[in-house]
């Protein structure tokens, strides 16, 4: 099968053997796969990996031994597959394993390529009211979901949301539907745009007001989000990092602990509110697609993704 293969902090087009799936896994065959913050940093050699990337898809199991019911089935994917053996796996908090292995990350072959293998368990079928353009967005918005699995949002707090690239997009969405006042800091024209065609109010990075915020949540992957998310937040305030930064962050400390301040890491969530939402309509994923390439030009994708404001490119795999 061909796919994109990342080695060295190169994207290159390889042909390689379709994945054997192992007992209890599904091979699945891509339709549709997303490049997403996360592939840029591995192709840039922040994270170690070599092999297939990519993470976000949906696609069609083809074979799924002793689950012929799954057969046939359109599906999407949870990426984190734990060892099912650790504390953590035994109490359901699989997605912390420290043996775990990730979809295109971490250790497991990824969705840029024809084929790809997950357990069963991590299959989550898409229902037909759900088309593929959207449905290959349900792993970032469970990511964006998970915001709300870990903070209590409701009409009365005011949230701000530092970031609007396309994991924000989608947080900034998610947000809006619990009715708080919420504000978002973008940096580029298209992003504000869309922002304000879904009725979404914005803050000039020069303008955030300090104290202002009871929820802030950093999504725009450097230190200075990170310092404007914190600034707006009021005592007591809970800050959400979305984030992940390359390289060290000066924190001051002191001023969490004495404005008492929660910090949360927020990374995988749940698929199926997920797919919930996407099913009634309630998140506008197709004005955020850039465009739509044949897997045969994956390395051009991935370099229209890296230009400043780009949407989210998808990568066509049949």
């Amino acid at each position: 099968m061909q796919c994109l293969w990342l080695e060295n902090k190169k994207l290159a087009l390889r042909q390689v053997a379709r994945p054997q799936a192992e007992p209890g896994e599904a091979l699945v065959r891509v339709h549709l796969a997303g490049v997403c913050g996360t592939d840029l940093q591995l192709l840039a050699g922040i994270y170690p990996f070599q092999g297939i990337v990519g993470h976000e898809f949906v696609g069609v199991v083809e074979r799924a031994d002793g689950h012929a019911a799954l057969t046939g089935q359109r599906v999407v994917g949870e990426i984190n597959v734990g060892c099912g053996d650790c504390v953590d796996c035994r109490q359901g908090r699989s997605r912390h394993c420290a043996q775990r292995t990730v979809l295109g990350i971490v250790g497991r072959h990824g969705a840029h390529a024809h084929y790809l293998a997950l357990p069963v368990d991590n299959l989550i079928p898409v229902p037909d009211s759900v088309s593929d353009r959207a449905a290959v967005f349900c792993e970032p918005l469970a990511a964006a979901c998970q915001i709300l699995e870990q903070v209590p949002v409701s009409a009365q707090d005011r949230v701000l949301l530092v970031g609007a690239g396309r994991l924000g997009l989608l947080i900034a969405q998610v947000l809006a539907r619990t009715g708080c006042t919420l504000r978002v800091v973008a940096r580029h024209d298209r992003q504000k745009d869309f922002l304000r065609q879904q009725g979404i109010a914005l803050f000039a990075e020069d303008e955030i007001p300090s104290r202002w915020a009871d929820v802030a949540v950093e999504a725009s992957g450097n230190c200075d989000g990170f310092h404007s998310a914190r600034g707006a937040l009021r005592p007591g305030g809970t800050l959400v990092l979305k984030s992940t930064y390359h390289g060290k962050n000066e924190i001051d400390f002191s001023s969490l602990v004495v404005d008492e301040i929660t910090l949360i890491g927020s990374r995988c969530g749940p698929f199926r509110p997920a797919l919930s939402l996407l099913s009634q309509g309630l998140i506008d994923t197709e004005t955020l697609i850039e465009d739509v390439l044949p897997l045969a030009q994956g390395p051009a994708a991935y370099q229209r993704a890296t230009q400043a404001g780009a949407l989210k490119l998808l990568l066509d795999c049949r």
